[in-house]
């Protein structure tokens, strides 16, 4: 990939991060979207809430990424936390499409996030970008979320959503709350753990982008998830293979409802989901097994 300028929303979070360093470690130019005055040319002001974007600052970017939102599982889900969870998503990206719809020199690609959310509960049934969405606050959320890049996309501009599994990192997300219960040995099973989680090591979850940004011929949805969903039940006896640990503890089901609420539904609810569209573009995942990815991790 030749050196570009690349504008990255969401630069301090978990994925946006890691992308960051892949991107600069690579000698390519990244501009970094603050919520405050911009301090340097590395840097541009926005405030997704004002659906504002310094239109100057993102002249000459080749890409531009969009991985900014509130965390879904950062507290209990209040009215007032999803509206934050939902207008960090669906305003930050409204701002961003428009913006890039009004440059003189469009970028060449949009890439904004999403997730596999989108599909709801899928029991053990397999689902691919074909699917249909689901229903509920995060499905529904994921629907609006994609919608509101339609202006970058009505430009003409190529616009890609990467549809996010499970990142297993060593902080952030969910697995960076699962690695000290295991390391303490208090981890194991959440519910009856006969739900699919569908999982990506962080290292593969940046590459995707990298190939959705690198490729011209790609557009539209992909699911970055590995190749092979497994259960609730195996995922947690990994942990305790890779870790040493017993993986002896469960939390029943009525316990997560009453300590996480409505956000429980997503930790029991099962997401049997593949990438069907990445693996058919020739991607390749470094870490597709799951002991690979607690260890990569």
């Amino acid at each position: 990939m030749e050196r570009t300028r690349i504008a990255v929303a969401g630069a301090s979070g978990l994925i946006g991060s890691a992308l960051v360093r892949s991107l600069t470690a690579d000698g390519h130019e990244v501009v970094r979207l603050v919520r405050r005055a911009a301090h340097g040319a590395d840097e541009v002001c926005w405030d997704p809430a004002g659906r504002y974007v310094d239109l100057a600052g993102l002249a000459g970017c080749d890409a531009v990424v969009n991985l900014a939102g509130a965390g879904v599982g950062d507290r209990r889900w209040t009215e007032a936390y999803k509206k934050k969870i939902h207008d960090s998503r669906v305003l930050g990206t409204a701002a961003l499409a428009e913006t890039v719809a009004a440059l003189d020199r469009p970028p060449r690609v949009f890439v904004n996030g999403s997730a596999i959310g989108i599909y709801g509960e899928t029991g053990e049934r397999v689902v691919d970008e074909d699917a249909p969405t689901g229903h509920g606050f995060l499905p529904e959320l994921c629907v609006e979320w994609e919608a509101a890049a339609a202006p970058a996309r009505e430009a003409g501009v190529r616009t890609v959503f990467p549809r996010t599994g499970l990142v297993v990192a060593r902080a952030g997300g969910a697995w960076g709350r699962l690695f000290p219960l295991f390391k303490a040995g208090l981890g194991g099973r959440m519910g009856d753990g006969r739900q699919y989680w569908s999982y990506i090591s962080l290292h593969d979850e940046v590459a995707a982008i990298r190939h959705l940004i690198e490729r011209d011929d790609l557009s539209g949805p992909f699911n970055l998830t590995a190749p092979q969903p497994l259960t609730n039940r195996e995922i947690t006896a990994a942990m305790g293979r890779v870790l040493r640990r017993p993986a002896l503890f469960a939390v029943p089901e009525p316990v997560l409802r009453t300590v996480l609420g409505e956000m429980a539904g997503d930790v029991l609810g099962s997401q049997r989901v593949v990438p069907k569209r990445l693996l058919e573009s020739g991607f390749a995942f470094a870490f597709p097994g799951i002991e690979d990815a607690i260890r990569a991790a």
